[in-house]
């Protein structure tokens, strides 16, 4: 038996899901889906999706392209966009009236034969004349060590703190369908109930430190877990989450 998802979902920077199409079997997309809002509907019952068919050997056709998001719209969910990949890729999205959004896309892996643009090296620096007193040596660059963003209000239901290149510490609450984001680490020092995600950007060593564990959804790097999934004897209590070969973890903190 199969066991392996047609479809694997992750959660973005700013909490939108991005599926990633890997069987385009549309009843089984669909199901699994279906099988997500039931388990979460809070989280995930008309959620904005991003499909991503960049895990395909190639683009589908319009007609196949547009039963899948009639079917996911069944499912529960919106798609709102597709998920940046080839020129074929952009026409489909044209014909399927969608906008194409990149940097989900990145999070993945990087294009095929779209590696770094190569930069040149600097010109050199003539030689100083005989004599000439020499030049002053520039000052190494500064690593990068912009201090973490503290939150020390609680952040309430509806608000969104996101911490950019840097860690986040909360040192009071994260309520109920509030949000908390950041590019690194994320330390909350009361009670997480709403959503936490660390590594938006994509970093795998990033992690979640709450004093109490109530939360409605954990990711690290995209990789989440939502509160149906963690063991009733976590609840409550101090844990860690991080990502341990592309699976999320949660364990309690001793």
């Amino acid at each position: 038996m199969n066991y392996e998802q047609a479809g694997e979902l992750k959660i973005g920077q700013v909490g939108i899901a991005n599926l990633r199409v890997r069987t385009l079997d549309v009843e089984r997309l669909a199901a699994e889906m279906r099988d997500r809002v039931s388990r979460a509907p809070r989280l995930f019952a008309r959620a904005a999706v991003i499909v991503d068919f960049g895990g395909l050997a190639g683009t589908p056709d319009v007609a196949t392209a547009r039963a899948l998001i009639d079917a996911l719209r069944a499912a529960g969910v919106l798609p709102v966009a597709l998920a940046w990949g080839s020129s074929d890729n952009e026409a489909l999205a044209a014909e399927l009236g969608l906008p194409l959004l990149a940097k989900f896309r990145a999070q993945y892996e990087p294009v095929a034969g779209q590696g770094e643009t190569p930069v040149a090296p600097p010109p050199a620096a003539p030689a100083p004349a005989v004599g000439a007193p020499a030049p002053a040596r520039p000052a190494a660059p500064r690593g990068d060590s912009a201090p973490g963003l503290v939150q020390a209000p609680p952040v309430r239901s509806g608000q969104q703190v996101y911490a950019e290149n840097r860690d986040l510490t909360v040192l009071s609450q994260v309520g109920a369908g509030a949000e908390v984001i950041a590019d690194g680490s994320i330390h909350i020092y009361g009670p997480l109930r709403g959503r936490a995600l660390a590594g938006a950007q994509g970093n795998e060593k990033a992690r979640i430190f709450c004093r109490a564990f109530h939360a409605e959804l954990v990711a690290v790097a995209g990789h989440y877990k939502v509160l149906e999934d963690i063991p009733k004897e976590l609840h409550g209590k101090p844990v860690q989450v991080w990502l341990d070969n592309e699976e999320l973890k949660i364990a309690a903190l001793d």
